[in-house]
């Protein structure tokens, strides 16, 4: 990653003052600070044209964080689905109701007769070929 120390911005600006001299270099810092300007507020044009399109679009800096770390967005997302599975299933065993003592259980119908399983073939193994070796 780009490490600036104060030693080498000093350098930076020396080189640059250098090649654009002092007569010039205000007016080049006029037109960055200007071209800056413009793209940020295109930058936000744009973003609230996407938001008035997508209202329920999260927070830029909860996407740069996203984007950042996308595994953090999967854990959260399957503790999510994890919470509503186990809040589902805390509902259902409550609105289910209670079996009834195994004494009261009804015996079960006969079944019906089942079909004995239908015998596999044996595998057969060949001998190795002689052709091959």
């Amino acid at each position: 990653m780009l490490s600036l120390s104060p030693i080498k911005i000093l350098i930076i600006v020396a080189v640059v003052l250098l090649l654009l001299g002092p007569d010039k270099l205000p007016d080049v810092a006029h037109r960055l600070g200007s071209s800056w300007r413009a793209l940020k507020r295109l930058q936000e044009r744009v973003e609230s044209e996407v938001r008035s399109a997508i209202p329920d679009l999260p927070s830029t800096n909860e996407i740069a964080r996203i984007a950042r770390s996308p595994v953090n967005l999967l854990n959260q997302l399957a503790a999510n689905v994890d919470a509503k599975e186990e809040s589902a299933a805390a509902e259902a065993s409550k609105s289910q109701p209670t079996a009834p003592p195994a004494s009261e259980v009804p015996p079960a119908p006969p079944s019906e007769t089942v079909a004995p399983p239908i015998p596999r073939p044996e595998s057969t193994i060949l001998p190795p070929d002689p052709s091959l070796n």
